[in-house]
């Protein structure tokens, strides 16, 4: 009887230790997903901790508690938002043996890509350079796209002068912002990537 009893107490504690456990975490990302929503709406240097903690349901101190500084909090934003949002994946065109196809098969997917996701990137570059715990986060994007052109160039086999001129003419296609100038002159993004394409060819002529 005594062994019973002493079973039921340990299964309370682990089924209460468990269901904590769930708690917190339910807590944890409605605060994320708080974050992430305001940073879309508003930019992070528009959002305030007492804002999230308002849109999360919860008291600014337990917003804290979770997330003591800017840093950890933008991590958890920026790991779960690309989670969802996640950029082209270089694996997707890097079998194709066409310089010319590769190349307009990442910029189209990158553009897409843009496209869809506008405002959070809109506001993410627009507070970049007042927030250095977003730093990080868009230095490690910013690698990945240099990558990307890395993997691009290979296909293209060209040396010298032409080589850097096609290399900083596909990196710089390749941004956010040059994108965003382009969409703003009203073009599709079939029509970008056409354009750039021909910036590409003048390049590699001269």
């Amino acid at each position: 009887m005594f062994i019973e009893y002493e079973k039921l107490i340990v299964n309370k504690r682990k089924y209460t230790k468990t269901k904590r456990a769930e708690l917190q975490k339910q807590t944890r990302e409605r605060i994320v997903e708080a974050v992430v929503a305001l940073h879309e709406e508003l930019g992070p240097a528009n959002t305030s901790i007492k804002a999230v903690a308002e849109r999360a349901g919860v008291q600014r101190l337990t917003v804290y508690r979770y997330f003591p500084d800017n840093f950890s909090l933008f991590q958890a934003c920026s790991s779960h938002w690309l989670s969802l949002n996640p950029p082209p994946n270089v694996i997707d065109w890097a079998t194709i043996q066409k310089a010319n196809e590769q190349t307009y098969a990442a910029l189209l997917a990158f553009y897409k890509y843009y496209r869809r996701t506008e405002p959070m990137w809109t506001r993410i570059y627009r507070d970049v350079e007042d927030i250095e715990a977003l730093r990080k986060s868009m230095e490690e994007f910013e690698a990945y796209l240099d990558q990307v052109c890395d993997v691009i160039m290979k296909n293209w086999r060209i040396r010298g002068k032409r080589e850097q001129q096609i290399s900083l003419t596909l990196r710089h296609s390749l941004s956010f912002a040059t994108w965003r100038s382009l969409k703003h002159e009203k073009l599709e993004d079939i029509q970008i990537v056409e354009l750039v394409m021909s910036w590409v060819h003048a390049a590699k002529t001269l």
